[in-house]
C-alpha cells in the first residue's frame, strides 16, 4: 500500500530544489499489477503514439484527461499521490491529465531539454501551479534512459520553447548557462519510485540503448484555484474524487479485461501544445 502523503521536510525540499524522490511509495506487487495492466491493455497501445526526438529515435505514450475508475484512475486518485500534491500546491488539486510513457529497449527515444509549463503555458493556466507524479514502473537507469533535471532550475522561471523533430524543447541558449551554474542529477528509480517535480523544472532523458524498457506513467495536477481561463485539450476545473490507498491493489486484482473501458484517450491530432508553438516558433 502506498505510504502516505509527503511530509513537511520533503515539500521543503521540493520548493527548493524543484522535485522530490519518494522511495517505493508504491510495493512491489502494486506495481506489478500496474506494469501487467498496461503491457496487457491493447487499448493503451492501440491509442498510443510517437514522439520524434530528431535523431533517429520515438518515444510512444498514450494520454487520458480523466482519471476513471481503472488501476490507472485509482493510482491518480489515491491518498497518497493526490494528498501529496494538495501539500505541494497548497490548496485543491484536480486531474490535468495523465499519461503512459513507453520508451522501448533499443528504440525509444530521447527527450530534449523542456519544462512541463513550457507546453501547459498555451493552454490558459496563467500559474506555474502544476506539479507531476512520475511513477516508476520499470527500473529506471542511465543505461535505459532515466530521467535527468537541473536542480533548482524552476526558479529560473518559463523559458521560451521551440520545435526539434517532434518535441518542443526550452531555448538552448539559456539551458546550456543553466547548465554552467545548476547541478544536473540522473535520477535512477526503481519500479513503485515516485517522483514530485514542479511544472518550471528543466528535465530531459536519453536515448533508451539497452535491453530493457523503460515505462512509467505521469499524473499531472492543477491547482483548483490555477482553473485554465480559456478551453483547451485539457480540462478546467473538474472535482476531484479521492479514494483510498487500497483502491489502487483492489483495481489491479480485478484483471484486465475492463482496464481502459472508461478511458478517454485524448487523441494527438488534438494535442495543440506543439502545434501552437509551432505557430509561434515558425517550427524552430
Amino acid at each position: 500500500m502506498p505510504k502516505g502523503s509527503i511530509t513537511g521536510a520533503q515539500v521543503a525540499q521540493y520548493h527548493d530544489d524543484g522535485y522530490v524522490l519518494i522511495r517505493q511509495m508504491f510495493d512491489a506487487g502494486e506495481t506489478d499489477l500496474l506494469a501487467r495492466a498496461a503491457r496487457e491493455d491493447r487499448a493503451l497501445d492501440q491509442h498510443s503514439f510517437g514522439r520524434s526526438d530528431g535523431q533517429g529515435g520515438t518515444v510512444r505514450l498514450s494520454l487520458w484527461n480523466h482519471p476513471g475508475d481503472t488501476i490507472y484512475g485509482m493510482v491518480a486518485r489515491c491518498e497518497s499521490i493526490v494528498g501529496s500534491a494538495v501539500k505541494l500546491l497548497g490548496g485543491e488539486v484536480y486531474h490535468y491529465h495523465s499519461k503512459m510513457i513507453m520508451k522501448d529497449a533499443k528504440v525509444g527515444g530521447a527527450w530534449a531539454w523542456h519544462q512541463d509549463y513550457g507546453y501547459w503555458y498555451q493552454n490558459g493556466v496563467l500559474f506555474p501551479l502544476l506539479t507531476s507524479a512520475f511513477i516508476a514502473i520499470d527500473p529506471s537507469t542511465r543505461e535505459n534512459g532515466c530521467l535527468q533535471v537541473l536542480k533548482g532550475s524552476h526558479k529560473l522561471g518559463r523559458i521560451d520553447h521551440v520545435l526539434t523533430g517532434d518535441q518542443a524543447g526550452a531555448d538552448l541558449e539559456r539551458v546550456n548557462e543553466a547548465l554552467n551554474r545548476l547541478e544536473l542529477v540522473h535520477l535512477v528509480m526503481d519500479p513503485g519510485d515516485v517522483l514530485f517535480f514542479h511544472c518550471n523544472l528543466l528535465h530531459r532523458s536519453d536515448r533508451n540503448c539497452s535491453d530493457h524498457p523503460r515505462w512509467s506513467m505521469i499524473c499531472c495536477y492543477n491547482a483548483a484555484r490555477n482553473n485554465p481561463y480559456k478551453d483547451s485539450h485539457h480540462p478546467r476545473y473538474t472535482p476531484l474524487a479521492i479514494v483510498p490507498d487500497s483502491a489502487v491493489r483492489e483495481a489491479g486484482l480485478k484483471r484486465f479485461a475492463n482496464t481502459s473501458a472508461d478511458v478517454a484517450w485524448l487523441d494527438p491530432a488534438k494535442d495543440v501544445s506543439a502545434a501552437s508553438l509551432a505557430e509561434k516558433s515558425d517550427a524552430g
